[in-house]
């Protein structure tokens, strides 16, 4: 007899042995009865195990009604479940726990006690809820144990103070009302911007969705490994999906975060997350968790100089995602990758030609940025010529707003990067090796501004390309208030058209314009070409057409030309001749009148004829010279007891071509020897007569009378 009830207590008292004690961190709280702890981290993101807290009953939480499944439908929250849910967040989140198994009713469904701390002594969490009247005992269970009598006695404690759901009333107000969708997603961002909201779950690294409303959240402007979703419904990670989710979920899950909402794209809200301890889209860079996303980097407004220094440093240490980086490689010292620079022309909307200190000239594109393109095939005429910077819309507003910025200006370059030769293809012709910089004049990149205006657009890259611009993000921010503003190529009004008559090689036209402009007198003009030293194309805004303009009174050495079977060399100083007038003029507002003056803003430039020795004898066998069509012959006034002949023939490339080009006397020589006096003459008309005045002019523009 003794020796059976020996027997019964001894299994008695092994059926009532202690369950195992296990500990963990508090990951998320699912419920105000249901918590995730996971492990310590080795390696890789630790296990995770929900516990379902045993013997007690708080309120379900709202739940979304599942997708594809169209009798579903979505549950609110029960009366003070989210107050539950609340109070077991602020208290065990990221926090250490022990707990205790008492019984699983699912692989993934374990119930036991869980206690505050790395013991049995810490706070009791299943006596809390109930003694703070957000749970209850569930029904149906006796207080057969030490632990079922306490909770029992809590929950009494509670009814009588009237605590949470054993308050008057019904509850209503501890309701959420949730938005699972929203109808326009850019008022959502203006109403809620600067607004606290807390982070409520993650998908990924870069994803979380704040507890009032869940639209899919995105930290803007990263982008981290994802979770490919399998036909079958099976998740299958990228490389280090899953470390950056459990990177972001360890410091952000559920804990009190401001969020920035800075804009939204397809539905996806992109904003910035402020936590006390730091910057988590900084972080995720750091640690070559994420990588910088271009088209998002122009609405981050918290500094993007520090996401791409922190996406560097990943690159330079290699880590994780940027293991296999290899970086470019640098051929450029620093006196070649920055330097001063007189800016001497603008090509077109993109690239500029500069003179160095050393005398060379060396053409700059800026990095980044694409010049106005023509959109399209539109009706044109097959027998004219294309002239992109008239044809081509907002050309012309972006080359005359580099002209008037930079022209004979110092300013500052930064070779960002060498884009190689490249050779032609079907669609794209060949280019040869470019120098693409940052150019600043003032503290001022010229890039930048030109975007901000509408007249250029930022180059988009290949996520892993980094020859782009050092300040790629100030282009792409640029760009976004560009288009915000509806500037310059950006508009919706109709495109700017220049209708420019190009009469420099129409003799016809010439004429047809000469008056108009004779009538004119002074007319302003922009040098847009440098022929030769005393040849150039002018622009005249106000007539809004081109011409050819000659230097009164001097010429030039003749350049090199290139004629059908051989090449002719050029003159003498030719090339030097036409680099200075190209330094003084090319691109500049000039004034002049036809045949008789050119001056430069800035230098005068032969704005007054060349004065020429002359003498009385030489005009006898000069009479029969022929003068151009159009050209006028003008004689200095006579003195007295002087005489004055005809002028000489005009320079060579002032005569128009003749049908007989055989009787045209040679050119007379500039300066003419003097002879004796006849017998008899005055003394005074032995003496040299003044000098005329000789004004060649061109059979498209003859001089005018003073």
């Amino acid at each position: 007899m003794a020796s059976s009830a020996g027997s019964a207590s001894s299994s008695a008292a092994g059926s009532a042995q202690a369950p195992v004690l296990q500990r963990g961190i508090v990951k998320m709280v699912l419920s105000g009865c249901a918590i995730i702890v996971r492990g310590q981290p080795r390696g890789g993101p630790p296990p995770e195990r929900q516990i379902n807290l045993s013997n007690i009953r708080a309120g379900t939480l709202a739940r979304r009604a599942a997708a594809g499944q169209p009798d579903s439908k979505d549950t609110p929250d029960e009366p003070w479940a989210f107050p539950a849910r609340e109070f077991l967040r602020k208290k065990l989140i990221g926090k250490d726990v022990c707990f205790s198994v008492d019984y699983k009713t699912s692989p993934r469904r374990e119930y036991g006690m869980v206690y505050l701390g790395k013991d049995t002594a810490g706070e009791n969490i299943a006596e809390s809820l109930v003694a703070e009247g957000l749970a209850c005992r569930r029904e149906g269970i006796r207080a057969n144990t030490p632990e079922q009598i306490r909770l029992a006695e809590l929950e009494e404690q509670a009814k009588t103070a009237k605590k949470g759901m054993w308050s008057e009333g019904t509850g209503s107000h501890t309701l959420r009302d949730l938005k699972y969708t929203i109808e326009n997603p850019r008022h959502f961002v203006d109403s809620m911007h600067q607004k606290p909201v807390n982070g409520e779950h993650s998908r990924k690294g870069s994803s979380l969705v704040p507890s009032s409303w869940d639209p899919s959240r995105q930290v803007s402007p990263t982008g981290c490994p994802t979770f490919k979703r399998e036909a079958d419904g099976t998740e299958t990670p990228e490389p280090f999906a899953a470390e950056a989710k459990f990177f972001t979920e360890s410091r952000l899950l559920q804990r009190d975060v401001q969020i920035v909402l800075e804009s939204c794209h397809n539905q996806n809200i992109l904003g910035t997350i402020l936590h006390p301890n730091g910057n988590i889209t900084e972080l995720l860079l750091k640690e070559g968790f994420a990588r910088c996303v271009d088209w998002s980097m122009a609405v981050y407004t918290r500094g993007a100089e520090k996401l791409r220094a922190a996406e560097r440093y990943a690159k330079e240490h290699k880590l994780r995602i940027w293991r296999d980086y290899v970086a470019p490689t640098a051929n450029l010292d620093q006196k070649e990758k920055q330097f001063q620079a007189k800016v001497v022309q603008v090509l077109n909307a993109d690239a500029i030609v500069v003179k160095l200190n050393s005398g060379d000239y060396k053409t700059i594109h800026l990095s980044s940025i694409r010049s106005p393109r023509l959109e399209g095939e539109g009706p044109q005429d097959k027998n004219r010529k294309l002239r992109p910077l008239y044809d081509i819309p907002y050309m012309f507003e972006a080359r005359e707003f580099l002209r008037r910025k930079l022209i004979g200006k110092k300013v500052s370059v930064t070779v960002d990067y060498i884009r190689p030769a490249s050779g032609a293809t079907d669609t794209v012709p060949a280019f040869s090796e470019r120098t693409c910089a940052t150019v600043t004049i003032g503290g001022i990149n010229i890039a930048e501004a030109l975007v901000s205006k509408g007249l250029a657009t930022v180059i988009r890259y290949r996520q892993d390309d980094d020859q782009r611009s050092s300040h790629y993000d100030e282009l792409l921010a640029a760009e976004a208030r560009a288009v915000k503003n509806g500037k310059g190529l950006h508009s919706k009004k109709e495109v700017p058209i220049h209708r420019v008559a190009d009469i420099s090689g129409d003799t016809q036209k010439a004429k047809q314009f000469l008056p108009f402009l004779q009538r004119a007198g002074r007319s302003e003009a922009v040098v847009e070409y440098v022929f030769s030293g005393s040849r150039l194309k002018l622009y005249l805004p106000k007539e809004t057409c081109l011409i050819t303009f000659l230097l009164a009174g001097i010429e030039c050495p003749r350049g090199a030309r290139n004629l059908p079977g051989l090449v002719q060399e050029g003159e003498p100083f030719s090339e030097e001749a036409m680099l200075f007038t190209k330094e003084l003029v090319l691109q500049r507002e000039v004034g002049g009148r036809p045949s008789m003056r050119l001056c430069a803003s800035t230098s005068p430039l032969s704005h007054l004829p060349t004065q020429l020795p002359f003498s009385a004898q030489d005009a006898a066998p000069q009479a029969s010279l022929p003068f151009p069509e159009g050209a006028a012959r003008q004689s200095w006034p006579k003195g007295k007891g002087e005489k004055v002949g005809p002028l000489p023939a005009p320079p060579h490339f002032f005569r128009p071509p003749t049908g007989d080009t055989a009787s045209s006397p040679p050119r007379a020589s500039p300066a003419l020897p003097l002879t004796p006096p006849a017998p008899g003459a005055s003394a005074r008309a032995s003496r040299t007569p003044p000098s005329p005045i000789r004004r060649w002019a061109s059979p498209l523009w003859p001089p005018l009378p003073y």
